[in-house]
């Protein structure tokens, strides 16, 4: 069984009423692949997820771009995984570089939310990816392994997560990895998956690629056997997140 094609679109901290309908629209009206191809979800900013969802297509889901770490309380501003399964919510983003630099969210911290969310029935898109400076140094590897260790000492079972790659010198700037450097750390990252949580979940964890990711470069990044699919920023605003989408029948041609 091939590992399914995922296409994440991550809208961040943007959107009115109406630019959400229009992006909402453009997705309802779009001619793409089956879901036996390609799964997508797309994950709104918090106040619009009840919107998005009563207003996507049945065959794309929604993510919330962060939850909190344990069960909600006195936690002033933060969104808890049990009201998000209340809203019927599948899936959540968490790790994201920009937490991780701008809020200082550790490898351990990350690794307990993603723990938490899997207990309450939430499927996890789990980021990891290395800086500039970090890439320069050599230590691209160690560092996106330190990220996964976290998740993988606190999880048995893989089979709800996601993880994306997503070079943190590449998300936003308009640089990409090139589709050999993606496909580089993808391999590294599965062969850790191999060695520390076994063959299964190595071969069947789908492990994504995000980093300036648009219409223009996504077949070639598909093209690449460890890359499974894409964690999409600004282009998944504009149409050409269609595009990107598409690139999923790629995979059923290599």
């Amino acid at each position: 069984m091939g590992r399914k094609f995922f296409v994440g679109g991550n809208w961040k901290c943007n959107g009115t009423t109406e630019e959400v309908k229009k992006i909402v629209t453009t997705l309802n009206e779009a001619e793409v692949p089956s879901e036996d191809v390609v799964e997508v979800v797309v994950s709104p900013p918090f106040v619009f997820l009840p919107f998005v969802k009563s207003l996507l297509r049945s065959d794309f889901q929604v993510a919330a771009q962060n939850c909190w770490v344990r069960k909600g309380g006195a936690f002033t501003g933060e969104i808890s995984a049990e009201m998000l399964v209340n809203l019927g919510v599948p899936w959540v983003i968490l790790g994201h570089s920009e937490r991780r630099a701008l809020l200082n969210e550790t490898n351990e911290f990350v690794g307990d939310k993603v723990a938490y969310a899997l207990s309450q029935g939430i499927k996890v898109i789990a980021c990891v990816g290395e800086t500039l400076e970090q890439r320069e140094s050599g230590s691209t590897v160690a560092i996106v392994a330190a990220q996964t260790k976290a998740i993988a000492d606190k999880v048995s079972n893989w089979a709800h997560i996601v993880l994306a790659y997503e070079p943190v010198w590449a998300i936003g700037t308009g640089k990409v990895a090139t589709p050999a450097q993606a496909q580089e750390v993808h391999l590294e990252l599965r062969k850790w998956l191999h060695d520390n949580a076994g063959a299964e979940v190595a071969a069947s964890t789908r492990i994504i690629y995000g980093g300036s990711v648009n219409g223009a470069n996504c077949k070639e990044l598909a093209a690449q056997p460890d890359v499974d699919g894409f964690l999409v920023g600004g282009a998944s605003l504009k149409p050409e997140f269609i595009d990107i989408i598409k690139a999923a029948t790629v995979k059923k041609n290599v």
